[in-house]
Formats: structure tokens, C-alpha cells, sequence
């Protein structure tokens, strides 16, 4: 009986632990108002992005997987309610990160969703765990100001919090 009782609150402590991870945070080790933290990244067109680089820039990190399907759900709108308006605008940078993937699968990705923005290759997860808890789920996107500190933290897509993003790009590309 002892032992029962004993995973079972086992069982209990490591519910709560992975659901404090996506508590209040939501799965985020950063905060509004941190400065974002730096990383260098191949995309798939061959370039080199380094996020300190972009300074001076509205930079928005989108973090996404080939099997994430609230990802897949979210990318057309990033393609046509951010990417095709402000992607001929010099003071604003959006950079796909696919977590822990191959390249081939980045290709897929782009194919199924029908997107045209950049994608970078995350393949061992280093640059999403500087953002958020290595377990932690994504679709989840990331609104980096002009002078580095982010302005805004999104999980999975909600049509308001959605909104509430593309609005805020708009503000600060003013």
C-alpha cells in the first residue's frame, strides 16, 4: 500500500511540474522587457542571421515544427497577415525557427503550409531553450523592438493574442 501510495505521488509531483511549465509562463524563461537573448542560425537560403545583428529592426521569431499542427494552422496567417505586408519593410525582420529538424523537413514545411518567409534550422533546439523550458511546447512567437528587449510573447494561436501581435508590429513599425 506504501508503494502505491508513493508513486502515486510520484505521479502527482511530475504532473505538476510539467503543467507549472506552461502555467502562467507558459513554457517562457524570458519575460516582457528582458532584452532577447542572442544566437546565430543558418535559414534555409544558405544566410547567416545573428538576432544582435538585427538591431535597429522589429524583429519577430516565430518558433515551429513540422509536426506541431498549431503550428501548421498558424503559418498561412503569418504569411499573410505579417509576411506579405511588411516584407518589403527594411525596419522589420521575421525569422521562422523550426525546432529540431532537418532540413528536408523545413522544405516539407514550407510546402504544406504554402509560407514564403524565411525558416532557420534550429536542429538541436539550442536557440528555443534559450526562450523557453526545453519540454516546453510551441507554436509560440517571440516580438523583439528595435533596441533588442521583447515586447511581446505569444503560445499557440489564438485568434485575439493573434490579433493583438499583428497590431503591435504595426505600432512599433510606426
Amino acid at each position: 500500500m506504501k508503494k502505491v501510495l508513493l508513486f502515486l505521488l510520484c505521479i502527482l509531483n511530475f504532473a505538476l511540474c510539467v503543467n507549472a511549465q506552461e502555467g502562467e509562463d507558459r513554457g517562457y524563461i524570458v519575460k516582457v522587457g528582458d532584452m532577447a537573448p542572442d544566437f546565430e542560425l543558418t535559414m534555409d537560403n544558405g544566410k547567416t542571421v545573428r538576432l544582435s545583428e538585427l538591431r535597429g529592426k522589429v524583429v519577430m521569431l516565430q518558433f515551429t515544427a513540422s509536426w506541431c499542427g498549431i503550428c501548421r494552422k498558424e503559418m498561412p496567417y503569418i504569411e499573410s497577415d505579417i509576411w506579405q505586408k511588411y516584407k518589403g519593410n527594411k525596419n522589420f525582420v521575421l525569422v521562422g525557427i523550426d525546432r529540431e529538424e532537418t532540413a528536408e523537413k523545413v522544405a516539407y514545411l514550407k510546402e504544406v503550409t504554402k509560407i514564403t518567409y524565411p525558416l532557420a534550422y534550429d536542429t538541436a533546439g539550442d536557440v528555443f531553450r534559450l526562450y523557453a523550458h526545453a519540454n516546453a511546447g510551441i507554436t509560440r512567437n517571440v516580438l523583439i523592438d528595435k533596441k533588442g528587449r521583447i515586447v511581446l510573447l505569444t503560445r499557440k494561436f489564438e485568434e485575439q493574442e493573434f490579433k493583438g501581435l499583428c497590431e503591435k508590429i504595426g505600432e512599433l513599425l510606426k
